[in-house]
Order: structure tokens, then sequence, then C-alpha cells
């Protein structure tokens, strides 16, 4: 097995599992399959009367619409990233495996938003165009979309330091800040009425597509510390420096788009609560990838940690929230 790289690998060819050599990524790449789910499974007869019937204030339509238009492209991104620059970079083909299944989930993620457009009789072009209409939406697209464009060059590859350390600063910027912190601002919007009992087929959807994102979150996770590891000399000073700023810039950015989602509080939310979540999530995955915390805000959403444990992410299959399951093989207890 000392042939099987994260990066770098000599050959790469046919996606010869086994013997397995990085065995979380096979677990990941089950955790998956365990988890699988269409939005079509999910009732929104409920939703659509609740949206039809003037039972929401224009400040809550607000956050429901904004949330949609977020992230029916942001998913679509990440799945773009996936196929375009990480799959042909990464030589492994355990990790290759589990980036097939998460790409397939990324697509059963913007196919959930496109059920929601159509269930609620939404204008489809307003949602799925909002990441170019509205400012705080494309601020955090673009702030990602330039990772991307810069693995695309034909010339570009891993075999030098900066050639890899680009890589990691792309897998940062996908993982641990657009599906680690700008994702997780919408989760807690979007569950908030689910705990109100309002929305719950939207609810229920966005419960799943979190399970869905722990994974790629821990997944992403594991292949950037592994890729450290193997390669020591990327972690250089600089780099973390690097890091360290665009997480920062990703927390500006989110807490901005938390203040366009909610200039008035509704739900017991408010912008400035998101603040310290969005700090704290921020710390969290710092934390993860071996960086200093930096801001040390309290967690005001505690019934979050219901649905994830932001402290034990890797136990969140343990966790019990909305059961579904593909198989017998799923156990919530």
């Amino acid at each position: 097995m000392t042939e099987k790289r994260l990066i770098n690998a000599d050959v790469v060819d046919v996606n010869q599992l086994m013997p397995l050599k990085y065995h979380w990524a096979w677990e990941h790449y089950l955790n998956g399959n365990r988890n699988h789910w269409q939005p079509q499974e999910v009732p929104m007869g409920r939703d659509v009367a609740t949206w039809k019937g003037g039972d929401l204030s224009p400040a809550e339509r607000r956050v429901i619409l904004r949330n949609l238009g977020f992230f029916s492209t942001a998913e679509s991104l990440v799945a773009n990233n996936i196929v375009l620059a990480i799959f042909r970079h990464v030589t492994n083909p355990e990790c290759r495996q589990y980036l097939l299944r998460q790409a397939f989930e990324e697509a059963i993620h913007t196919h959930c938003f496109h059920y929601i457009v159509e269930s609620l009789g939404l204008d489809g072009e307003e949602i799925f165009t909002m990441h170019r209409e509205v400012n705080t939406i494309a601020g955090k697209d673009e702030f990602d979309m330039a990772l991307t464009a810069e693995l695309m060059d034909s010339d570009f590859n891993t075999q030098t330091v900066e050639g890899a350390q680009k890589f990691v600063e792309n897998l940062v910027g996908f993982y641990v800040i657009m599906e680690g912190i700008f994702f997780y601002s919408g989760f807690a919007m979007m569950l908030s009425f689910h705990r109100q009992n309002r929305m719950t087929g939207i609810g229920q959807q966005f419960q799943y597509i979190l399970r869905d994102e722990s994974t790629h979150l821990n997944f992403g996770i594991d292949l950037i510390n592994g890729i450290v590891a193997e390669n020591p000399r990327v972690w250089t000073p600089e780099l973390r420096a690097r890091l360290s700023a665009k997480i920062e810039r990703a927390v500006e950015l989110e807490i901005a788009y938390a203040e366009d989602c909610l200039p008035h509080g509704i739900l017991g939310l408010n912008a400035g609560l998101f603040r310290d979540y969005v700090q704290h999530i921020a710390d969290r995955r710092l934390e993860r990838i071996g960086l200093p915390v930096r801001y040390g805000s309290p967690n005001p959403f505690p019934w979050m940690s219901e649905a994830i444990d932001l402290k034990k992410e890797k136990n969140f299959f343990e966790t019990t929230v909305t059961e579904y399951q593909s198989s017998a093989a799923l156990s919530w207890d």
C-alpha cells in the first residue's frame, strides 16, 4: 500500500480500492450510502398551505427566500468544484469513491431546491438567479468560485509545494468555509421554522442536507489533515496565515449575509445572535485543521446541538433528529 497517496501518487488508473489504506474515507462513503434520500419522499402539503395562506410575515418570507436563493446555487458550486477541480488531483481510490458519492449528493440537494420551488409555486428564475442579484449571496459565491478557477488552469498541478498549498486552500475554501461555515447560519434559520412546527417539509429536507453536509465536512477535514501529514512542507507559517485570513473573511461575509436575511428579528433570531454563532462555528473549524481559534464567542443556539454536536462532529450519526434510512442498516439509537 506504500504507493497509495492522497495526492501525487505515481500511478492513477483503475479505481483499485483493495487493499484499503485510508479507512476513514471508506467509512465516510458508507455513511453517505446509509443516508440516501430523495426530495419527493418529503410531503410538502402543509408547507404549501402555510406559504399560500398568509401565515408568514414578510420578514419570515424573506428569510426563506434568501436561503433558498443561496443554497440553490451554492450546492452546484460545490459539485462543480468536486468534478472540475478536486477529483482531478486526489489520487487515492478510496477518496475518489467518496467524491463520486458526494457529487451525487450535491445533485440531490440542488434537486431538493427545485422541488421546493415547484411545490410552493415560486418564481424559479428569481430563486436560482439570486446569486447574481443579491450582493450578500454573490459575495459568498465569488469567494469560492475564485478558488475553483485557480485549479482549472491547464498547467496547474500539486507536484510543487506551491501547487499543493493552492490545493489545500481550495479544500479549506469549499469544505471548511462553504460547507462548514457558509451553510450553517442558513441551517439555523431554516430549522428555526421547523422547531416551531412550521414549514416542516422544508425543515425536514434541510435536516437531511445538514446530515449530508456533516459527512462532507468531516471527509474534507480528514482529507486536508491527511494531505498535510503526508506533505509536511506544505504547512508553512505563510499558508497557515493565509488560511486563517480566509476564514476571517468568510466570517465577515457570513455575518453580512445574516444581517441581510434578518434586518428585523424573527423567531427569536436576530443578526447579533448570528454574529456570535458564525464566530463560534468558525473557531470549531479552525481547531479541527490545527489553526488557533480567533473569536471565543459562545454558541447562542444550543438547540442546534440537538441536530449536530459542533464539538464532536464525527459522532454526528449517533444523534437522533429526524429518522430516514435507505435500509435496515441504519440505527439512530
